[in-house]
């Protein structure tokens, strides 16, 4: 999967989907693509990321407390 980096604006295809899914993780393993050569692999935090078409990560995968209101009923 291909993410942006907010501030850069390069593409980052990330290894680690699972971390990316996973609300408790804000760090991914990541890989720029830009240039012509491979980038080693580097970490990036969840909040610098976007999808390439400018929207924010879904609420699910970055906050553990999404549904805090729910449950609570407040």
């Amino acid at each position: 999967m291909f993410l942006k980096d907010k501030q850069a604006g390069h593409l980052v295809e990330i290894l680690d989907l699972s971390a990316l899914f996973d609300p408790l993780q804000s760090v991914v393993i990541g890989r720029i693509h830009a240039g012509e050569e491979m980038q080693d692999p580097a970490s990036f935090n969840k909040a610098d990321l976007i999808f390439p078409s400018g929207e924010c990560l879904p609420r699910y995968w970055v906050d553990v407390h999404y549904r805090d209101a729910a449950v609570t009923g407040k």
